[in-house]
């Protein structure tokens, strides 16, 4: 990635904590997001994950508002937006029948929906939940079984809860003036100093019950069995993780298991980009968002 292409990353968020979404706030109203519009032409949504800000989206949007119209979604209890109903329970299922509703009631012609880690999941879920909602989707850097992943192979159902519970444990235990393990995660999440720096701010300025327990959903939710629901071309953006010692091939073979009950996903591999593939690799993000505007429903 260019010098030029991660100043520009950063600019468009550095400034973004404890503020709700740019552009037009849409009148639609929902005690767990906030969506903004801006540009015109076929819709496009999209979703930001876990402690993050709508901002994280910015270069991305700034890209694609000549042609489409672009709602970004903000997730209430995350980068200081406060937590309302996302402060207790789940958070990407219900996140995902707000969306629903926000299609409905706002009269969006089968939109393409694009989520990033968490956001991925919700995209997800709403397209094996509501098929008749989404024209389009785009998932970036998660499986549909994040639990089992980070399990030794074999692992049980009750054990992979267990691990969920221990994570949201240590979001709620951890002492206030001690980074959560998503700050201690932030600065491997990019390979912008400057952005990990933005990331770190987001994860703690977050509500902390809300991180755990969205934390402990993705863990538990294993949407492998609902791919298949899937009717609407799905394209899959991941990246080499950092730190984690599989080879690209077990990468690519382990991605392609976790999506093979969705028989119309087209996996990409992103090179030379850590998790936040929009800030990382705005460019080629961009040019895969394009290209799946322009094929067949």
């Amino acid at each position: 990635m260019s010098l030029r292409s991660i100043l520009s990353a950063v600019a468009l968020i550095l400034c973004a904590c404890e503020r709700a979404p740019d552009s037009n706030p849409v009148a639609f109203t929902s005690d767990r997001i906030s969506v903004a519009t801006r540009g015109e032409g076929p819709d496009i949504i999209l979703v930001h994950g876990l402690g993050a800000h709508a901002d994280v989206w910015s270069a991305i949007a700034d890209s694609l508002d000549e042609s489409f119209r672009v709602h970004v979604v903000q997730m209430n209890g995350f980068a200081g937006i406060p937590a309302a109903a996302n402060a207790d329970g789940p958070v990407a299922a219900p996140v995902a029948e707000e969306l629903a509703r926000y299609i409905r009631e706002e009269k969006l012609d089968r939109p393409a929906v694009i989520g990033h880690s968490m956001g991925g999941t919700i995209a997800m879920m709403l397209a094996a939940r509501h098929p008749e909602v989404p024209g389009k989707i785009m998932v970036l850097d998660i499986p549909p079984n994040m639990g089992a992943i980070m399990a030794p192979p074999g692992t049980s159902p009750d054990s992979i809860r267990a691990l969920g519970d221990q994570l949201r444990a240590g979001f709620l235990q951890t002492p206030v003036d001690s980074p959560t393990v998503l700050e201690q995660m932030a600065p491997t999440m990019t390979r912008s100093d400057s952005a990990a720096s933005v990331l770190v701010r987001y994860a703690r300025a977050s509500h902390r019950p809300t991180l755990g327990n969205g934390m402990h959903e993705l863990i538990v939710t294993d949407l492998r069995p609902e791919l298949s629901r899937i009717t609407v071309p799905l394209v899959v953006l991941y990246v080499q993780p950092v730190g984690v010692p599989v080879s690209a091939e077990q990468m690519d073979s382990g991605m392609r298991d976790s999506y093979a009950n969705a028989s119309q996903a087209r996996l990409v591999r992103i090179d030379d980009s850590n998790h936040y593939i929009m800030i990382d690799q705005p460019g080629r993000v961009v040019a895969e968002i394009r290209s799946l505007m322009a094929s067949r429903p």
